[in-house]
């Protein structure tokens, strides 16, 4: 089997796409939370995302330990379903600098995103947050060009 091949009810997804949360807010919807949303990005350009992978530090743990409120350099987005995701206890502190991986459930008033997977950077965090913008930038040059 070649590795392009897919199984039998196997689902593809596309890679998720590195984002800003003002990105997502400022995002055109279809009224389809499973299809995702659009993105504005550089010169006019527009980028079809449902995969999306964001960084930022965390504001506030929700006290059923399964929803974040993180922050990047844009603003503020929630996360849900944090308890069913390897890895994702640690990231269970104010102040952590995570990735979250995940699907956009809505844009708007604040990102929900729902987490796939999530990753604890503080150890980097100053080098992360540097980063970050120049990666996403970089990316959806690329995936528009």
């Amino acid at each position: 089997m070649q590795k392009a091949d897919k199984q039998p009810g196997e689902t593809r997804h596309p890679p998720p796409v590195k984002v800003l949360s003002s990105q997502l807010r400022n995002a055109e919807t279809r009224g389809d939370k499973v299809d995702g949303c659009v993105l504005k990005v550089s010169r006019g350009q527009h980028l079809r995302v449902s995969l999306v992978w964001l960084q930022g530090t965390v504001v506030e743990v929700q006290s059923d330990q399964n929803t974040l409120l993180l922050m990047d350099e844009t603003g503020t987005f929630v996360i849900e379903g944090v308890r069913n995701v390897p890895k994702g206890k640690p990231c269970l502190s104010q102040g952590k600098y995570v990735m979250v991986m995940g699907t956009v459930q809505s844009v708007s008033p604040v990102p929900l995103i729902h987490a796939v997977k999530m990753a604890d950077l503080s150890d980097l965090a100053a080098l992360h947050r540097h980063m970050w913008k120049l990666e996403v930038e970089e990316l959806q040059r690329i995936l528009t060009s």
